[in-house]
């Protein structure tokens, strides 16, 4: 394992001590890294997969990531919840979590280019003919899933022109034994199937299973395409990602993955998928989509299954922190004085976006928001704060909200633009972008916004300055009865 640029700071607050400060490679060191802190509970085996997997999950999510063993009789564990928390993913990463955006940004700025081998754990089981249903433990998550899906598939598909590769997550609907229906949002995967059906050709494709946290997240990256994000895995750990080339197709997958199911999407072809439990805590509506034929499944001996809970921590924190990092190089291309970005968890880490501005002229604000909305077309609303709020704090923003933002003036509504196909409120992904300039008015007079404090607070240890004495003794404490009242 190398060192990477980030290795030198002491993660102290996002990491247990005693544990090295490098970034995590594999699955199971990470795991065996939940288990010896106490974030890793072992769930009684043989839960059912129909719901109660996917709730326990959920009752964990944020606190511990959860273990199930022989989840509705198979042999193979079903593991879930393995990053849900920021401060995981920082230890994982091997910095302190104020630097993960740094660390990500630096990762895509210096891609790592993987190294293939001949052999590897994934392929040390091959099933040429291919039973989901037999060989996987497959959970049902929401109470109106359409069945059960993968959800912690990487789908990997080479550009059939220049066969560079894309890496992406998508929800995957179990239609059959060797068949998926998968919804391809319009990303480079839908480019990758168009430019293959055009020719009438199937786009091969292998989705992994089972990976470690850096490449869960590196699937995530905001990339132009012909972008493998394999390579920001790589830079992520520091070395060379190792891959192996699938047993039936081209696309090279990590070959310290669990499980990798080889097929294609096929051309021509679209079949009802859906409904789904989806990250904005809605379902995504059923429609005929496209469609996966199953080639081979490959795995390790002892494979273990990832599932992630739809609209879960680990959902929606594997999407923000990508995208945090891509909309903080994008907008301080153009305004070097934005500090940095947050997407809140209650804009479900996609919706809402709040800017940190060191602000230099008055209507500036506004054109961080503009610039914030073409980074991305999930960004629906955007405030913009100064520098003394503290963005990763809601109730701090709403302050700022409330205190510094009259809607006359600092309200910027475009109407009519793209969004998100999954925000129900859409038509169609079609909807209405909002920004809030919370700044202060540079021409404001000293004291207007001054903020209150309290000389010394902020170095007040409560432990040293409460008396020994219970408060049941406070009578006491005031000289007893002093006073004589009740």
């Amino acid at each position: 394992m190398v060192d990477t640029p980030f290795t030198s700071d002491v993660a102290r607050s996002a990491r247990p001590s005693g544990h090295p400060l490098r970034p995590i490679t594999t699955l199971r060191d990470w795991l065996d890294r939940l288990a010896g802190s106490d974030r890793l509970a072992v769930i009684k085996p043989e839960v059912s997969l129909a719901f109660e997997l996917a709730a326990i999950a959920k009752r964990f999510d944020g606190t511990k990531a959860t273990l199930f063993p022989r989840p509705g009789g198979f042999v193979t564990p079903v593991i879930s919840g393995l990053v849900s928390d920021r401060r995981w993913i920082a230890e994982a990463m091997g910095v302190e979590p104020r630097r993960v955006l740094e660390c990500f940004q630096h990762a895509a700025q210096n891609p790592l280019p993987w190294t293939e081998v001949k052999n590897a754990p994934v392929q040390e089981v091959v099933h040429r003919e291919v039973d989901l249903g037999k060989q996987l433990p497959l959970p049902v998550h929401n109470e109106h899933d359409n069945g059960a899906y993968i959800t912690a598939g990487l789908v990997i598909a080479r550009n059939p022109s220049t066969g560079v590769q894309n890496v992406s997550i998508h929800r995957l609907q179990v239609s059959g034994p060797n068949r998926l229906g998968a919804l391809l949002l319009p990303r480079h995967t839908s480019m990758f199937y168009e430019m293959a059906e055009r020719s009438g050709q199937p786009l091969d494709v292998a989705i992994v299973i089972g990976v470690d946290p850096m490449t869960l997240l590196a699937s995530q990256a905001i990339a132009p395409i012909d972008f493998d994000e394999l390579t920001i895995a790589g830079a992520l750990h520091g070395a060379p990602l190792p891959v192996v080339k699938c047993i039936t197709n081209d696309v090279r997958v990590p070959a310290e993955a669990e499980i990798v199911i080889e097929g294609r999407i096929l051309p021509k072809v679209r079949e009802m998928e859906g409904p789904f439990g989806e990250f904005p805590q809605y379902y995504g509506e059923p429609a005929k989509r496209h469609v996966i034929e199953l080639t081979a499944l490959t795995q390790r001996k002892n494979a273990l299954f990832h599932t992630i809970v739809g609209g879960g921590l680990e959902h929606l924190l594997l999407g923000a922190i990508p995208r945090e990092a891509t909309l903080l190089q994008h907008l301080q291309r153009s305004f070097p004085n934005v500090r940095d970005v947050h997407l809140a968890l209650g804009g479900v880490c996609r919706y809402h976006l709040y800017v940190q501005l060191a602000k230099r002229q008055d209507g500036e604000a506004k054109n961080v928001m503009m610039g914030a909305f073409a980074g991305h077309y999930d960004v629906k609303h955007v405030i913009v704060v100064d520098e003394d709020v503290d963005i990763h704090n809601p109730a701090e923003v709403e302050w700022a909200v409330a205190t510094r933002f009259q809607a006359d003036r600092d309200l910027l509504v475009v109407p009519e633009s793209q969004g998100s196909k999954l925000d129900p409120s859409t038509r169609n992904g079609v909807g209405t972008k909002m920004g809030l300039d919370a700044t202060k008015p540079l021409d404001a007079s000293e004291m207007k916004f001054k903020r209150i404090r309290v000389p010394g607070e902020e170095k007040i240890d409560p432990a040293q300055v409460v008396a020994a004495a219970p408060a049941s003794s406070w009578r006491d404490a005031i000289g007893g009865n002093l006073f004589n009242f009740r």
